[in-house]
This record gives structure tokens, sequence and C-alpha cells, in this order.
């Protein structure tokens, strides 16, 4: 599991090894000497960029996520790691993007589970556990089954509690979560029965680490299931959107038999209601968190972010065409077009970043290792694709990047690269191959509409070179040219 092709060639593994201990002599000359803010980290499940109505959605609201974006600031040009959830979550964990993250696809694990993260691998709760934060994990994790090296107790995480495998995740009944290594058993949900649900459990966990830890410097990551399908909302708020979305979309899944709850999607019949009341139940959880904060004296010392994971997906009966959940922008989970990729992102620490602000840096899930080592005052690993973007957060002089690279495997594999304002998508891996690179200028064609590429090769030409140039070759997760 600590192979070296996942690491990149520019950076020996030893290094690597040592960088926990790297950083305890980092936060003895700096963090000690002041006050860790505490970070919370709230990450949805394949909520698309028009899914909130600070970002544009109409159809429903979601007052207390707007409330986190004007007491704070939104990102319109952020980017998830990957369009699917795996991948995505290494990159964020690991501050590598995924040609250099060592997790490259949904790939799974027998018994439960998927793919787990090497030991060797440096994550963000690692980083910020070596410089005296309590660290949990909320929610899905899905980068490696319990007692594996990517487990959320082997990656940093003093405590977790949820969904370890991300396909037992689809369902919101669980037959048993997981809390650190032991198997809770949900009997309530047996045969049918919808006595627990799952989302309720884990957000009240979270709210009790919250509590557990106000005393001392804490980072807390939720990601969240909602609202990835299976669609289920809760009756009440069912109730709240009941009738509104006509006509409705009528999905018909697996409600008995051996895929009822191990994976498969549930049926469900309101669709639209379902989906919006799923994210209105999001919505109040995020205000529960923040309420939580500031009851507990918390509020001016704790940086919340929200964000999403990937673009809106197409499976269960979700429709998001009808709720135009990737706004302006073309694709959807899968994708590397901007649907699939760009995702909401919000930032607010009271007292730090200033109100109501709206920023058009361009930035990656692999920027946050080191905005967060630098918020804590020490060093993120050198072996990092990420760039702080505190200097944008507290309205300072901000670095940009010279490119964001993004790959995916399935479906044939591609990749895609931004530069400046151009953005290329190649849909065949085999990386001597020209003829099947799209190319968009997005400062005028947001939506990738219009194809530019066969005017302009020199543009073309230096995409294909950072694609070869950033792709390092994974035996586990080989791109579809390298099989």
């Amino acid at each position: 599991m600590k192979d070296k092709h996942m690491f990149r060639i520019n950076q020996p593994v030893p290094l690597a090894l040592c960088a926990s201990t790297f950083f305890l002599m980092s936060c003895t000359d700096s963090a000690e000497k002041r006050a860790l803010p505490n970070i919370v980290f709230i990450l949805a499940d394949d909520m698309g960029y028009g899914d909130l109505s600070c970002y544009g959605q109409q159809k429903f609201s979601t007052p207390n996520i707007d409330r986190l974006a004007s007491q704070g600031i939104l990102f319109r040009q952020h980017y998830a790691g990957c369009t699917v959830s795996a991948p995505s979550r290494s990159s964020l964990m690991t501050g590598l993007h995924t040609g250099h993250t060592p997790i490259r696809g949904n790939k799974e694990w027998d018994p439960e589970g998927q793919w787990p993260l090497p030991a060797a691998s440096v994550t963000i709760a690692e980083m910020l556990k070596s410089c005296g934060y309590t660290t949990g994990a909320f929610g899905k994790w899905g980068l490696g089954f319990i007692g594996t090296e990517g487990d959320p107790n082997s990656q940093g995480f003093d405590e977790f509690f949820g969904y370890n495998c991300q396909r037992l995740a689809h369902n919101y009944f669980p037959g048993h979560l997981w809390h650190n290594r032991e198997k809770i058993i949900l009997h309530d949900n047996d045969s049918g029965r919808t006595g627990s649900y799952g989302p309720d459990l884990i957000h009240r966990a979270a709210l009790e680490f919250i509590k557990a830890n106000r005393e001392k410097p804490f980072f807390l990551f939720y990601p969240t299931i909602i609202p990835h399908a299976e669609l289920y909302a809760k009756d009440q708020y069912m109730a709240q959107f009941r009738g509104n979305f006509e006509p409705e979309k009528v999905f018909k899944g697996t409600d008995s038999g051996p895929g009822f709850r191990k994976g498969a999607y549930g049926s469900q019949p309101e669709s639209h209601a379902a989906f919006a009341g799923m994210i209105k139940q999001l919505d109040d959880y995020v205000g529960e968190i923040i309420a939580s904060i500031s009851e507990l004296g918390l509020e001016k010392n704790t940086i919340v972010i929200f964000s999403s994971d990937n673009g809106p997906h197409l499976e269960g009966g979700a429709d998001p065409d009808y709720f135009n959940s990737n706004g302006k922008f073309k694709g959807y989970k899968r994708d590397l077009y901007e649907g699939g990729i760009r995702v909401p992102f919000i930032v607010r620490w009271p007292g730090k970043v200033k109100q109501g602000r709206i920023s058009d840096h361009v930035s990656a899930f692999w920027d946050i290792m080191p905005t967060f080592a630098e918020a804590a005052g020490i060093d993120a690993p050198e072996e990092t694709d990420g760039i702080s973007f505190l200097p944008e957060l507290l309205g300072r002089k901000q670095k940009d990047h010279e490119f964001l690279y993004w790959e995916f495997h399935e479906q044939g594999g591609r990749i895609a690269v931004r530069t400046g304002n151009w953005k290329a998508v190649k849909f065949n891996t085999e990386l001597t191959d020209t003829g099947q690179i799209e190319l968009y200028n997005l400062s005028v064609d947001p939506g990738e509409t219009n194809d530019v590429a066969g005017s302009n090769p020199e543009v073309v030409k230096e995409m294909l070179r950072i694609m070869k140039r950033e792709h390092v070759p994974s035996d586990i997760f080989p791109m579809a040219a390298e099989r």
C-alpha cells in the first residue's frame, strides 16, 4: 500500500513519512504561540453550483447557508477535486490534484468500503492533529474500510461517526453506522423499517463533538450524504414541498430483495419534493451548527466552510435540469465540464473575513490544506499542488494558480486543465492524440458551448503539455490508455 507510484516523481517517499514530525516541529515555533482557530468544514454530497439560493436557486431557498455567505465570502470560481466522491475527497484530504493524489476512482474494497488511502499519505487531519487540534469526521468517508490504513482513525481523525462505505451511504435508513472501529447496528431499521434516519444520528454526534471540544482547538469535517441519491426527505420536509413542483418525477427503485439498502436506490414517487426537502433539511443542519458555535461563544474564533464534493447527480430520480442545479454551466457529476466540478464555496470567519464579499479567485480542493496550515500558523507539506487562499480571505494580495488539473477514470477516461481563462477537456486519455481535445474561453463562454480548439493550436499544445506532465501513473488507478 506504500507503492512509490502514489507520490510525485520529484518527491521521495521518506519526506512524506516524516511529515508528522515536521509539522510538530513547526507547531512548536509558531502555532503554540497564538490562538488556533477552530475549523468546521461542511461538505455536501452531489450538490450543484446552482442548488443554493445564494448561487441563484429560485425554486426553493436556503436561508441559513445564504446567511453564512452574507456573513463571509462567496467564491464563484472554486472547484472540487474531481467529479465523483472518492477521488474528490482524496484530493481534499491530501492537498494533491487527481494526477497525484492516491485515490483516483470509486474502487470498491472487500468486504465494505472503498480503496484505502495509503499509510504514507499526509492528510489535513494529521497535519492539524500534530499541532494540537482535536479532529473529528462525521458523515461519509469512502477512503478506506475499518482496520485498513485508510480508515479515518488511521488518517488523523480522533473520532469518526457515520458511513464508512459510500455505496452504503446511498441509503438513508442504514443497517449500521461506524463509531471509530465499532460497528453500530441500527436494529430499528431492520426488515425495511424506518426508525433511525442516518443523517440525524450523524448530525447529533457532530453537535456533541463541538460541545465536547469547546475548550480546545478542533477540526470538524462534516461530509454529509445530502443530497446524494437515494432521494429521501423526512415527512416534515416532504410536507413543505409536496405539490409545489408539478409535474412530479416518479422514480421506481429497489424496495426489497438482495440490493435493498445495500446501495440500490429506493423508489420515490415525488422526486422533486424530496430533493428540495433534502436540501432544506441540510440547510437546517447548517443553521443548528452555526447556532451551537454561537451559543458556546466560539463564533469569532471559528472558520466555517460550506462546499460540495462535485456537481449534481442524475441518479435515483434526480432532475437537475428542472432545478437548474448546475446554474449556467454545462455538465453533471462524472463530467469534467464546469457543471461537474465547479462547486459552491463559502467561508465565514468573523473579524477576519469581511462580510458580504464575492470572490472570483480561482481555487480548488487541493488549496484547502495549505490554507488551513497558514491559518494555523504552520507549514504545509512540501508535497502539495495547492496554494493557500488565506490572503484572499483576509483581503490581501493573493497568488494565483498557473493551472488547475483534473482526471477522471470512468467512461474511457477524461482529463481537464484550466489555465487563466482557457479550459481544455480531453476525452481520450492517450496523451499523444490531440484530436479529442475541446478548448473553451471561460471569460466569454462559461457554459462551454463554443469549442475553439481548431483556431488556437498553440493553446491546445500547451494544454497537452500540462496534461502529460501532471499525470503521474498509478498501478492501482491506471488511466484507460495505460490498462
